[in-house]
């Protein structure tokens, strides 16, 4: 069980409630505080002060009064007013992430939402009846107003919600199931649509996804490390001991752990090699500057997700504060880091990949084919990882660096983390593809130098591949091999079997960072 409003929430945790593994509930204590914070919003409603969102209008509109007959179609028609996305529908997983952290912050107790809304929320969860939320609209300042409004379409009879995977209007499945519409209370609307869980619920699947991919850029590049015949003394502890950063010492413990034990690494020992291109050499340095970014964005989000972001917060009867914790810009910056981060990876995987193909390496042939001329070997791919790299960045622009003023001035710095968090789950998927083709070259290269034998873990890692895409001898279709290898780094299968073979052999994985960079 997790106790929403309670319990501190992290990454896995909001995961695990989505797919269903840990159950979100609401414990005494916080139905306490909630219906106590409802409570002061009602007495507010009904005096004579005036406090905004509660008893007043909204942005601009701030200094115009409403009366406590209007209270309920102030909130109401401030969802609707403000359900203004467009675009393609965000995933389902996300949309349902968003509700888990919206919860997670109205039963903190300062947000005056009803006990009974609260409640309907979670029955969304629970029953994955799941708002659409269109992907464009918010700007990242008054939290993610136009996404949060249409979650919450569906509390009110109005907007559509993913039964089954399929979405049909609301008012269609009320009518199936028999639940009645909600009629907001004061300052309802206003709890809901103000918050950062558009952001934060894309930060999440961020750090999810940069996480595994991060690990699998490792494990494609000490497979790459044992195809080119590179040396292993850049990852050599006492050099990055002089230069104590997490990330470079964490990956270069891993990828001589991983490579430990490996024929092909001695096989040339001494060979008149001095150095190897960057792509190689500096893993450490470059894997691990994102390795970096990543444990800065996991720190900050699980900040993020335990805070309440909405407006006016709400202490009291007597203590309401109109602040600003709904601006998005602490994880707007963030998200821009992490995309910048992701992107890096990916550009030394291609890199890399090229490296692969040149003919340089004894024994391994140009294009990864023995015969070539009639046939291109593994030139192609490598176009498809350049496009994609080239794509990541134009992605790479910081959206934060950008502020356009809204609500007639009201809101006159954005932090458009909204964009920058889309952007960067999208080049975090890019990356996905970029390692899979990696892989898949990787294997290749590491076949023309049998019989020699790799670690006893890389040798189970090259063997899944194997089991799955086949030593490449002629020319075929390509991109259906490409998408095998890259669902296996989407479904962390590489780590998977990694782990199941150190375990098996008695083959230590760890480093002194581990518990920084494998948890979440």
């Amino acid at each position: 069980m997790f106790h929403y409003g309670e319990d501190h929430l992290t990454v896995g945790k909001a995961l695990s409630i989505a797919n269903g593994e840990l159950k979100g509930i609401l414990s005494d204590q916080s139905r306490e505080s909630i219906r106590a914070s409802a409570s002061h919003v009602k007495k507010i409603a009904e005096g004579d002060k005036a406090v905004y969102g509660i008893n007043t209008g909204f942005g601009p509109l701030c200094t115009t009064r409403i009366s406590k007959e209007e209270t309920s179609t102030l909130q109401k028609n401030l969802l609707m007013s403000h359900a203004v996305g467009l675009g393609q529908p965000i995933n389902n997983e996300i949309a349902k992430l968003m509700l888990i952290l919206k919860v997670h912050a109205l039963a903190k107790g300062f947000s005056g939402v009803q006990e009974t809304t609260i409640d309907r929320i979670i029955y969304h969860i629970d029953n994955d009846i799941i708002p659409l939320v269109p992907e464009q609209g918010s700007v990242g300042a008054s939290g993610d107003l136009a996404p949060l409004s249409h979650l919450f379409l569906p509390l009110i009879g109005l907007g559509k919600v993913s039964v089954n995977n399929e979405f049909i209007e609301t008012k269609d499945w009320m009518k199936s199931t028999g639940l009645p519409a909600i009629e907001l209370g004061a300052k309802e609307g206003l709890g809901l649509i103000n918050g950062t869980q558009f952001i934060a619920a894309h930060a999440v699947k961020v750090v999810e996804k940069l996480q595994n991919v991060l690990v699998h850029a490792d494990i494609s590049g000490a497979m790459m490390v044992e195809g080119l015949l590179a040396s292993v003394k850049p990852f050599s502890p006492e050099l990055h001991d002089v230069r104590a950063y997490k990330g470079s010492r964490h990956v270069a413990s891993f990828i001589s752990n991983l490579l430990d034990g490996s024929e092909i690494v001695h096989s040339h020992t001494n060979c008149a090699r001095v150095q190897d291109p960057y792509s190689l050499r500096c893993m450490p340095q470059v894997h691990g500057a994102s390795r970096n970014a990543w444990l800065h964005v996991k720190e900050m989000l699980e900040i993020e997700i335990n805070s309440v972001t909405d407006n006016p917060i709400v202490f009291s009867e007597e203590h309401t504060i109109s602040g600003g914790n709904f601006h998005g810009q602490p994880m707007a910056l963030p998200m821009d880091y992490a995309c910048l981060a992701a992107a890096e990876v990916g550009n030394i995987s291609d890199r890399r990949i090229y490296l692969s193909l040149e003919g340089d390496t004894p024994g391994v042939p140009k294009l990864l084919l023995k015969e070539t001329g009639t046939n291109s070997g593994f030139m192609i791919p490598q176009y498809t990882t350049a496009a994609l790299v080239s794509e990541n960045k134009g992605l790479c622009f910081p959206a934060s660096a950008d502020s356009i003023p809204t609500s007639l001035g009201q809101e006159d710095h954005v932090s458009m983390g909204s964009i920058g968090a889309r952007k960067a789950l999208r080049v975090v998927e890019n990356v996905e593809k970029i390692i899979g083709v990696e892989i898949f070259c990787a294997a290749q290269a590491l076949d023309f130098h049998r019989p020699l034998k790799s670690s006893k873990v890389m040798a189970a890692i090259h063997d899944h591949i194997r089991s799955k895409i086949e030593h490449i001898t002629k020319d075929g279709v390509m991109n259906e091999i490409m998408e095998t290898a890259i669902e296996m780094i989407k479904n962390k299968e590489l780590i998977n079997v990694a782990l199941e073979s150190a375990k098996k052999n008695s083959v230590s994985l760890q480093t002194d960072f581990s518990s920084d960079f494998d948890q979440y």
